[in-house]
């Protein structure tokens, strides 16, 4: 049987990522994607100009319609929300649908490049933390990782190019810290550090109460829309399809830097997302 997956995340026209990036993954993963877009826009908030129509009184019509048919959802997968309201709409979605045997995947968009977005609030923040601590799986960056734990992120990265051994370390010890509040694992994604060898990578760092496991790939070179949320549908569905996290996390992997390379060949504008969808295949096998 199909497993579903209801995705909680916006819509945007342009931009390669949210909805757009978690059907079209989810669906080449085998898993019926099910979206309740908290917001639908002409193109994701990168772009100099775009128009946003908030669907927060919507959310709850998705709600109850989808309890007045019964449905059962295998995942749970939240991305971005525009607001405080947005996130106790979640908790009431989650109130009716998160059984036993439905995971819930949340992926924190908060910030990135050591800054919080502008929209976000203190409230909102503090907000998200209480979702994440409800989260089965978290894939913050490291941006959202700290400002999740309250980290001063300049200085953690500074450890990057410095120490590499314990900046791996560190943030094992901050994930750690955070999954005590109720995650049962987190995967801290888009690592940029340097090999023994003085080469560029970038990695994702498995953090669970065991300890962490470290999986790299070449660092490709710019930053694109899109790339965290094709990352976290890949979690996303395999999780739903019984894949292992290791073996998901070295797909996603490989899937986003053969996307990467073929858009930082192509010159492709970092707005505009990466070039993924000739790459969807890789995803299809278990």
């Amino acid at each position: 049987m199909t497993k579903k997956i209801a995705v909680i995340n916006d819509l945007s026209g342009f931009g390669r990522c949210s909805l757009t990036a978690a059907i079209s993954v989810l669906a080449a993963m085998g898993v019926q994607a099910c979206p309740l877009p908290t917001a639908i826009l002409t193109a994701q908030t990168g772009y100099p100009s775009y128009y946003c129509d908030d669907y927060t009184d919507k959310m709850e019509h998705f709600r109850s319609q989808w309890e007045k048919m019964g449905q059962h959802f295998d995942g749970i997968y939240t991305g971005f929300v525009a607001g405080e309201a947005q996130v106790c709409q979640i908790f009431r979605f989650l109130d009716t649908f998160r059984d036993s045997d439905t995971f819930l995947l949340v992926d924190p968009v908060m910030g990135d490049d050591g800054s919080p977005y502008p929209f976000y609030t203190p409230a909102l923040q503090s907000q998200m933390r209480s979702l994440a601590s409800q989260a089965d799986i978290l894939t913050p960056n490291l941006t959202e990782l700290c400002l999740l734990t309250d980290t001063d992120c300049q200085s953690l990265m500074s450890l990057a190019q410095n120490t590499p051994a314990v900046f791996q370390q560190t943030i094992q010890e901050i994930g750690q810290e955070f999954c005590e509040r109720g995650p049962e694992t987190m995967i801290v994604t888009g690592i940029r550090f340097q090999d023994e060898n003085g080469t560029g990578r970038i990695g994702n760092l498995l953090v669970d109460s065991k300890g962490s496991s470290l999986f790299s790939f070449p660092y490709i070179g710019g930053s694109y829309s899109g790339t965290g949320d094709l990352f976290a549908s890949c979690i996303a569905a395999g999780c739903a399809r019984g894949d292992a996290l290791p073996q998901i996390i070295e797909k996603a992997g490989r899937f986003l830097e053969l996307a990467l390379i073929d858009s930082v060949r192509e010159q492709v504008p970092r707005n505009d997302g990466v070039n993924y969808e000739q790459y969807l295949s890789l995803l299809t096998s278990a």
